[in-house]
């Protein structure tokens, strides 16, 4: 089976300009313009003008990892969003001074949840507590069932996450295949960069198919296996023009 030690020779790299920071323990996330707003809110905490933070943006774009950074800052407890629905509002602030609730859109337009959102908020903001929610979608784009919530997510900051540009997403490239102890230099980022959706969950993607071939072919990770990983994925969105 193809070994996946890292060299004793550094992979080349593309020079980029961007800050790491912490989180889940050893793991750490790549700060460029397309996060550094969000990053800039953590980093104001406990000086927020309401008492939540709304962290928006696509599939995979590291906005659990940047709860998680708030998480240890603010010693704050994870809860599940679907405790929205089976628990009351007293029951979950009870579960810490400090919040993160991961995940809040498929629960938005859902009454009983946006119910316990509702009184969360007003307890936090008479008790001078903080909680961070995450979501795919912005409150400004969201349809919810209940009026009062909307204008006080709506005016509560949100940070959004934007889709990465190539310096970003070349850096999360070499991450990714970094974690997983692959090597890959700067001719396999610029093939796979004009071929690839723009994307951080595409990146995510395309690394753990790659990493899954190598092993399966037991090869190094290439331009020629990056074609053949490219091709299938297309192959597997690709639909038919006429029914069979």
């Amino acid at each position: 089976m193809l070994s996946k030690r890292k060299s004793n020779n550094k992979p080349e790299q593309i020079p980029f300009d961007l800050g790491h920071r912490s989180a889940h323990g050893l793991e750490d996330f790549l700060i460029g313009p397309e996060n550094r707003d969000a990053v800039g809110w953590i980093d104001r905490w406990p000086d927020w003008p309401a008492p939540v933070l709304v962290i928006n943006g696509p599939a995979a774009s590291g906005k659990t990892h940047m709860a998680a950074v708030w998480r240890d800052k603010a010693s704050a407890s994870i809860v599940k969003p679907e405790l929205l629905v089976e628990r009351s509002a007293d029951d979950i602030a009870s579960m810490g001074d400090n919040l993160v609730i991961d995940g809040i859109d498929l629960w938005l337009g859902e009454r009983d949840a946006e119910e316990t959102l509702f009184h969360l908020y007003n307890m936090f903001k008479e008790g001078r507590r903080s909680f961070l929610v995450t979501s795919r979608i912005a409150p400004s784009h969201a349809e919810f069932a209940i009026p009062d919530l909307a204008s006080r997510l709506r005016a509560a900051p949100v940070a959004t996450i934007h889709p990465p540009d190539d310096t970003l997403l070349a850096s999360i490239l070499i991450k990714m295949f970094s974690d997983r102890q692959l090597n890959v230099n700067n001719d396999i980022v610029r093939y796979i960069l004009p071929r690839m959706e723009r994307s951080f969950a595409a990146a995510r993607d395309i690394v753990a198919k790659a990493d899954k071939k190598a092993l399966a072919e037991k090869q190094k990770i290439s331009i020629p296996l990056l074609r053949k990983v490219l091709f299938e994925m297309q192959s597997e969105e690709a639909m038919p023009l006429f029914d069979e």
